[in-house]
């Protein structure tokens, strides 16, 4: 049954302006939930696709094609409007025009397109629409919350706009059947082959006792630190998508061609493509990914890059749907159709069974395990509790160098934290890249007191975005591993970082230096 939605008028830009600010106002999820379903009520059938892609964070168009200094200067330059008067509509096609922009003059044609719609906003609305180009949109867990008030505004089940959701593979078109057509335009969601999905993801556990304590008897597999991709084969046509839905058919021969000379026609697989040095070691991610996005000197690379696939899942097979099926006889049917293929898997329920796997996982130079609930479906585009991941933590002591202001349910909070390692050379700090992961909400109160204090500075702190400080904070920042980064001055920063907790028994000069973190990107390179 369709759902009667009020729509009489375009929707204001002010009226997304005004459910940002409710959301991000109360720390409630049922009134986050409330205030997005009221507004996805009143939309209009031309101005869900629009909304749907605001709540998510970014235009329709993506990336409109100014960087961040233009953006800003953009931003300075507009007198704000006095009343709003912006429709959701115009916005879009404003958006629409900027990103259209093309031939000489281009850039300053998205410059004056840019700064005339900044102009029409008021200046409320301008923060709003210069958060959604920079991707800054951030509300706390914005899509689970959309999925469940896309829910309530349609009065239908949220496990199945969930379904919908993950057979589409993206939230406009499950909105907009859900609003304008209820249960029935839903159920109109099948997977479809060359229609990527998304993809399940796991989340973290301390270690393999863990892991069996929450799951039993698991099938733990290779955690690769490669490229996860979603193979699609109909016939002799195979394509092959990234983690994001974007097609990389071209990139991976050695992948469509592996799985080509399977005998089933029909197939959708999940799974990773990682580059092994000869000795079957596992190079870099940042090694790999020279791989991804490239579509010239392919086959020169492919000799100096070889891919490997590992497949470990299996979601369609010849015609018929697994999904919904128990990861064991997943697990079956994709050994029996891809042997030769498969990662390599124990099946146990012992944690000394279990423990030896991962250290031998570790020796071979891979990244850790995963540990995989033997009765569980596979949920798409979720992080839920039957995939579970387990990997070495590495931890550094390092010195907050700056702090940036937060967003959303953190505003009003110095959050997100700039890392440095110290330098003994210079007797300075070297930058490694920023975290705002791990931090408690009293870890929060604390810092942002605590950071006041050792602003640096003419202004107050509230004057700035970014918060420059004394280097004398130490903080243990836990992280996966050091990868290579242009963005920093040492060249390197850190993946995954999260914050474990202060150490305020420990002073800047005896924080980590930027030697030891060399020392374990050296490491990690082999």
């Amino acid at each position: 049954m369709a759902v009667a939605l009020g729509w009489a008028t375009a929707m204001l830009l002010l009226d997304l302006v005004t459910t940002s600010r409710r959301v991000a106002a109360t720390r409630s999820r049922t009134e986050k939930i409330a205030a997005l379903a009221d507004l996805l009520r009143r939309l209009g059938p031309d101005e869900i696709e629009v909304a749907t892609a605001f709540l998510a964070g970014q235009p329709r168009q993506g990336r409109i094609g100014l960087g961040p200094a233009a953006v800003r200067a953009a931003m300075a330059g507009a007198a704000a409007a006095t009343a709003p008067a912006l429709t959701l509509g115009e916005v879009d096609a404003a958006f629409a025009g900027i990103a259209a922009a093309s031939g000489p003059g281009s850039t300053g044609e998205r410059a004056r397109r840019l700064g005339a719609l900044l102009a029409a906003a008021t200046r409320e609305e301008q923060e709003l629409l210069v958060r959604l180009i920079f991707g800054e949109l951030r509300q706390g867990a914005l899509a689970g919350l959309t999925v469940e008030a896309l829910a309530a505004a349609a009065a239908v089940p949220a496990e199945e706009v969930r379904r919908a959701l993950m057979l589409a593979g993206e939230l406009a078109p499950v909105a907009r059947a859900a609003l304008l057509e209820g249960r029935p335009g839903l159920a109109r969601f099948r997977l479809q082959l060359f229609r990527p999905l998304q993809p399940m993801l796991a989340q973290p556990a301390a270690d393999a006792g863990e892991a069996l304590e929450r799951l039993g008897e698991a099938a733990f597999e290779l955690k690769l630190d490669g490229a996860r991709i979603q193979v699609h084969k109909a016939e002799d046509e195979v394509r092959v998508y990234s983690r994001l839905g974007n097609e990389v058919t071209a990139a991976v021969p050695e992948v469509v061609e592996a799985v080509r000379a399977l005998p089933a026609r029909r197939l959708l697989l999940d799974g990773e493509a990682i580059a092994l040095r000869p000795e079957g070691a596992p190079h870099p991610f940042q090694v790999t990914m020279r791989r991804f996005g490239r579509k010239l000197d392919v086959e020169r690379l492919r000799g100096e890059l070889p891919l490997t696939p590992f497949l470990f899942d299996l979601l369609h097979l010849e015609g018929d749907d697994l999904l919904d099926l128990p990861a064991r006889e997943r697990f079956a049917a994709l050994a029996a159709a891809a042997p030769g293929l498969t990662v390599p898997r124990l099946v146990t329920a012992s944690p000394e069974e279990a423990e030896a796997f991962f250290a031998e996982v570790l020796r071979r130079g891979h990244e850790g395990l995963l540990a995989k609930d033997l009765d569980a479906p596979y949920e798409a585009g979720r992080r839920g509790s039957s995939w579970l991941k387990i990997k070495p933590a590495h931890t550094l002591d390092l010195v907050v160098l700056a702090a940036e202001w937060g967003h959303g349910r953190r505003r009003g909070w110095l959050s997100n934290l700039h890392l440095g390692a110290r330098d003994p050379r210079s007797g300075g700090f070297v930058m490694l890249g920023k975290t705002f992961k791990g931090l408690t909400d009293e870890m929060l109160a604390w810092q942002t007191e605590q950071f006041r204090r050792l602003a640096t500075g003419a202004g107050a702190p509230e004057d700035s975005w970014v918060v420059q400080l004394r280097p004398e904070m130490v903080v243990e920042i836990a992280f996966g591993d050091v990868q290579e980064s242009p963005h920093y001055p040492a060249g390197m920063a850190l993946r995954f970082a999260r914050v474990k907790r202060y150490r305020p028994d420990k002073s800047a000069a005896e924080a980590d230096t930027v030697d030891t973190v060399r020392a374990i990107f050296a490491a990690g390179r082999g």
